[in-house]
């Protein structure tokens, strides 16, 4: 199953963003640990197209127990960067 996760940082945070970032990118680097995939992943930006505002992932697991884990250990909630984070389960279209 797919699931979307949108993440919206809270105001300010991102200086907290920007220092905790490396650790971020190489948390997202083996997730077989929570048995979930990363499909695409990326920053959402404010509408000056470079600001970053949050986070978007688009996971491939076997339920929504292993994204919750997986979401929960990423350095940017220890952080405390999130200000809201929606988790959302879809079905993937076939044809």
């Amino acid at each position: 199953m797919l699931f979307a996760i949108h993440a919206i940082d809270r105001t300010g945070a991102l200086p907290t963003r920007l220092a905790n970032y490396d650790a971020h990118k190489a948390f997202l680097g083996d997730t077989s640990r929570f048995g979930v995939k990363i499909v695409m992943s990326g920053p959402l930006v404010a509408d000056d197209g470079t600001t970053m505002i949050g986070s978007l992932f688009l996971i491939e697991a076997p339920g929504r127990a292993e994204v919750e884990a997986f979401n929960h250990a990423d350095p940017f909630a220890a952080a405390g960067i999130w200000e809201k984070v929606t988790i959302t389960g879809f079905l993937r279209r076939q044809g």
